[in-house]
């Protein structure tokens, strides 16, 4: 079923031609897993990305996608599969690195990140499982993570939690 006018979710052409050749890298390598039998994929991968971002914009359950993307099951289990597979990791990195060069930077980022926080537990927690933020004057769990990401080696590695 053909729709006349595009949701305001929906990928432009130039958009479209950015995620294209991950999307399709993705599904020749899922086709070439198997043996070469079957129906071929019978949705198109923009529609399906446009039906994804669709429930990320209105934030509307799965069973409830409009009748003119293709089944919300087909649809899930594209999402599933993508995030199972690293593809919006691959997505995210792809834009990350457009936008820092669009802005004058190196490609790929250098940082390490420091995050920690006091989270407060209940009345049931044992003094010996939990202690004290003196300067939130929290009595809890503290939690402690750093990320180092470093140009040019690879994924960021998580270096510290506690």
């Amino acid at each position: 079923m053909s729709r006349q006018r595009p949701y305001p979710s929906d990928l432009s052409d130039a958009r479209w031609e950015l995620l294209e050749p991950i999307l399709s890298a993705w599904r020749a390598e899922r086709r070439g897993k198997g043996p070469d039998i079957g129906r071929p994929p019978e949705h198109d991968l923009r529609r399906i990305m446009d039906a994804v971002l669709y429930v990320g914009r209105t934030g509307i359950p799965w069973r409830y996608l409009p009748h003119d993307f293709a089944p919300w099951e087909t649809v899930y289990g594209y999402f599933a599969a993508w995030q199972k597979d690293g593809v919006f990791d691959q997505l995210n990195g792809l834009l990350r690195r457009l936008v820092r060069e669009a802005a004058g930077r190196d490609a790929e980022p250098s940082a390490c990140v420091l995050d920690a926080r006091s989270v407060r537990t209940s009345a049931n927690v044992p003094a010996a499982g939990q202690g004290i933020d003196a300067g939130k004057k929290i009595a809890g769990r503290k939690r402690q993570v750093g990320l180092l990401v470093q140009p040019r080696l690879g994924e960021p590695r998580l270096v510290l939690e506690s």
